[in-house]
């Protein structure tokens, strides 16, 4: 078992499933002002034009971050969206934190698609337990095309369920064949000690030490209990209670991402 640490500080922040979310870029600049236009000529500089925001995308999209451009729209249950990009060999489906979106785990998206992984993130319905929402992912995503094996990835309970929905994915369930599971990668999960101990493949834990959820103690516990996962790695952040998602946007980001994908490398097969 590894136990890694990072040095660095950084904050997070609260996740909205809102089009909010979704940065927007800068559009034509506004007409100048006659008075703008007299300060030009007279050799002041006049000020900075204010951006346009642009409209949300209009066509099918998932939560206005991932588009048809990005790759394969679809919908599950009661209609809402999700999207499949890349397209490796090995899959990976992302299951987000309670409050959260699909939108601050791009990130992580577009680095697992640069390094050859087809990736899938779908908006939760809250009805259903995130551990069959992984599952039902799960089993959309091994009947692409191409795709031989999977990972599950969760933040927060997104996390939490990952574990046992991996072990329900890999196992035949009323008639439907197993599908194979690569690994698990959790961020800030509380992950049950008993889950844990069932776990039989690859599992990575990444939180920060003092988050209330998923924080140093509870990675630690289900590190020890996963003692039949081929590899169980824990990777802490001293000192921060960075939550899931946040990471992303922190100075710790760079070694999250490269953290996931060393991780994914070595047991994608």
């Amino acid at each position: 078992m590894t136990l890694l640490t990072l040095g660095l500080t950084g904050c997070g922040g609260a996740v909205r499933t809102t089009a909010a979310d979704v940065p927007t870029t800068t559009g034509p600049a506004s007409p100048a002002s006659p008075a703008a236009t007299a300060a030009t000529a007279a050799g002041v500089p006049s000020p900075d034009p204010t951006p346009t925001p642009s409209a949300p995308p209009t066509g099918p999209n998932v939560s206005g971050c991932f588009t048809e451009q990005d790759g394969k729209i679809f919908t599950h249950v009661r209609g809402l969206p999700g999207v499949i990009t890349g397209k490796g060999p090995v899959g990976v489906v992302i299951t987000y934190e309670r409050r959260g979106s699909v939108c601050t785990w791009r990130p992580l998206s577009d680095r697992l698609v640069a390094a050859g992984y087809r990736v899938l993130l779908y908006a939760r319905d809250a009805g259903i337990l995130p551990e069959d929402g992984a599952v039902a992912m799960g089993r959309r995503l091994a009947k692409e095309k191409g795709v031989e094996r999977v990972f599950l990835v969760g933040g927060s309970i997104g996390a939490t369920a990952s574990v046992p929905a991996a072990e329900k994915l890999a196992g035949k369930s009323a008639g439907k064949p197993g599908v194979k599971v690569a690994g698990v990668v959790a961020l800030s999960g509380e992950i049950d000690e008993g889950d844990a101990a069932a776990l039989t493949v690859p599992l990575l834990q990444i939180g920060s030490e003092h988050d209330s959820y998923g924080g140093a103690r509870s990675l630690r516990a289900a590190e020890t209990a996963a003692a039949k996962a081929p590899d169980n790695q824990v990777l802490i952040i001293p000192g921060e209670s960075l939550h899931a998602s946040a990471l992303f946007g922190s100075p710790h980001a760079a070694k999250v991402l490269d953290a996931v994908v060393a991780f994914m490398d070595r047991h994608k097969g």
